[in-house]
């Protein structure tokens, strides 16, 4: 495994890129910028997405589909929001192709020129805007509760698989409300439901705060987010949540006739996770042997591997093993694989990182027990093969609070609280992690922080404690710490 995986202690970044590609996650294509989700990773990404999706539905939200294509002159409307995207626009021309006249191959064919470009979507807020405007009307047809699952482009420069691509998948909600703090309320729950999939289902803790104006999406008026920390110490915005006020509303002239027959402006909200959430799963929880899936999330919770190799006697007792575990709910994969040896299996099933392997030998069986290894502490134990279900039911719930018990004490132990400029930069060149510090809530001071040390301020934390203090950059006066990481 050591000649597949660059370990993390050498190289983490090369570690984390092996590990996508070894493990069957994802691998760069053809276009520059652009990366092939393969099945394994996509087939996590589907139970992100389809888990996320149950918990829309569950606070009311409805799904649906807006244009990949948006007229360049919808994005000149919000004036914030144009000056925030339009670095990362790829933006369509043309409408057809030709074959060249000296017959080397196609060319874009100058007399198919659109009469307007066309943007393809970086995010969808313009579009979805002036298609609220012929759906909202009156104060009956609100809250407009809606959310898009789709692909965007931002044209990145420096590409990195998950993290950060030229095209991604995400989900979009974009919701509509008569009063301001309806918005808001739909703003922090959308940032609950965020902030509950990552603790709960991928094991990850999170942080959940609110964004300064320079971090802040642009044309929103406040940008909630969660942040976490991976274990080279940086930190990664997991999830973003803005309330957009009336910014929206007002360019497109979305307005409707409140219950005192007035016409208003609607409120705004949007929010969205994107398949960099599979980044984060693989740099919280991974090793150097390979991926480590929160049970809840792992395409096979479990593998059933035979001893030494498929053998006829061996198939029914799988067969009534796996039938019980799965008639509990749990996915099972059965390793019908009669050319590699056990040895290399497991480490194949190591990489994957399948929560639990099973190994089922003809010894074993004649004593009643199978022997049980779990991914993340790879220590194995014989467990009876009656009520073996319920044990393994058990151990997954076991694993699965494990993962984020040890994601959390290494998050806690890399939160410093730091008082001077010397402690917050030997700190991030040191542990790294979030840094706990006084700032004089000036965008000059936080630029020239950035600047100085490429740390950004991830969050103000929600219901922080208001703390007299000095900003540790210019000593002036400060009301509160805020969270500083470098990031990715």
């Amino acid at each position: 495994m050591s000649k597949e995986i660059t370990s993390r202690a050498d190289d983490y970044s090369q570690w984390y890129i092996d590990l996508v590609r070894k493990a069957g996650l994802a691998d760069y294509s053809a276009v520059k910028g652009c990366m092939v989700i393969k099945p394994y990773g996509f087939a996590i990404w589907e139970n992100m997405r389809d888990t996320l999706d149950r918990m829309f539905k569950d606070t009311g939200h409805v799904n649906a589909y807006f244009p990949l294509f948006i007229p360049k002159s919808f994005l000149s409307k919000e004036a914030a929001h144009v000056e925030g995207f339009a670095k990362e626009c790829a933006v369509v021309t043309h409408y057809r192709l030709k074959n060249a006249e000296d017959g080397s191959g196609v060319v874009v064919d100058p007399d198919a020129r659109l009469e307007e470009e066309l943007i393809v979507r970086p995010t969808s807020e313009t579009i979805i805007w002036n298609t609220y405007r012929d759906w909202i009307q009156s104060y009956r047809d609100l809250p407009l509760l809606i959310n898009q699952w789709a692909n965007v482009v931002r044209w990145e420069m420096r590409t990195r698989l998950f993290l950060r691509t030229a095209e991604f998948l995400w989900q979009e909600g974009h919701t509509a409300h008569a009063t301001r703090e309806e918005a808001i309320d739909e703003t922090r729950k959308m940032l609950d439901v965020y902030a509950t999939f990552a603790e709960e289902w991928m094991a990850i803790p999170v942080v959940k705060g609110v964004k300064t104006p320079n971090e802040r999406f642009a044309g929103a008026e406040d940008t909630y987010c969660i942040e976490a920390l991976m274990q080279d110490g940086k930190a990664l915005q997991a999830g973003t949540s803005h309330f957009l006020g009336q910014n929206f509303a007002k360019a497109f002239d979305v307005q409707f006739s409140s219950k005192d027959n007035t016409l208003e402006y609607v409120w705004a909200t949007s929010w969205g996770v994107s398949t960099r959430l599979m980044g984060a799963l693989v740099m919280v929880h991974s090793d150097d042997e390979g991926l480590m899936i929160p049970p809840k999330l792992a395409p096979h919770q479990v593998v059933i591997v035979p001893i030494p190799k498929p053998l006829a006697e061996l198939d029914p007792h799988i067969t009534a093993i796996a039938a019980e575990l799965r008639a509990r709910g749990v996915r099972v994969k059965i390793d019908t694989d009669d050319q590699s040896r056990p040895g290399f299996k497991f480490a194949e099933y190591e990489k994957l990182g399948i929560p639990v392997r099973i190994a089922v030998g003809a010894r074993d069986l004649a004593n009643g027990t199978v022997e049980v290894a779990r991914r993340d502490t790879r220590t194995k134990e014989n467990m009876p093969l009656e009520g073996i279900a319920d044990s393994i039911v058990s151990l997954l719930d076991n694993i699965q609070s494990s993962l984020f018990d040890r994601a959390k004490a290494y998050r806690d132990s890399h939160i410093t609280r730091v008082d001077t400029w010397e402690e917050f930069v030997a700190t991030l060149d040191g542990p790294g992690g979030f840094v706990s510090a006084h700032w004089d809530g000036t965008s000059e001071t936080e630029d020239l922080i950035k600047e100085e040390t490429k740390a950004t301020i991830r969050c103000i934390p929600l219901d922080n404690p208001q703390e007299a203090g000095t900003c540790i950059r210019t000593g002036k006066p400060s009301t509160q710490r805020v969270l500083f990481a470098r990031a990715y």
